[in-house]
């Protein structure tokens, strides 16, 4: 903290910069009571920022659907023959499915 007298107050007070000062004072107060910020980590060898990791890569695309396909199911699900049955991909379960 710097050295001021009495007559340093009163010329703060009368030029209305003592409450910035005294706000001044306490920030710096603070910085200088907080504890150091531990250094960062060693990144891991061989890492390198922003990569995808060794031996992976993007997801593929998805492809895109067939011409009419989604007018095809859109009418299955209006006829009510969709209910029960699997779509094209195989991956889909119903609950009849689930009890086979």
């Amino acid at each position: 903290m710097t050295d001021i007298d009495p007559d340093d107050v009163k010329a703060m007070r009368k030029q209305g910069d003592f409450k910035a000062f005294m706000r001044q004072q306490i920030a710096a107060g603070q910085a200088r009571n907080a504890p150091a910020k531990p250094p960062p980590a060693a990144p891991r060898p061989g890492h390198t920022p922003g990569a995808w990791p060794t031996g992976s890569q993007p997801p593929a695309r998805i492809p895109a659907a067939p011409p009419g396909a989604w007018e095809a199911a859109l009418e299955r699900d209006r006829d009510g023959t969709q209910q029960g049955a699997t779509c094209e991909c195989g991956g889909c379960t119903t609950p009849n499915q689930e009890d086979r």
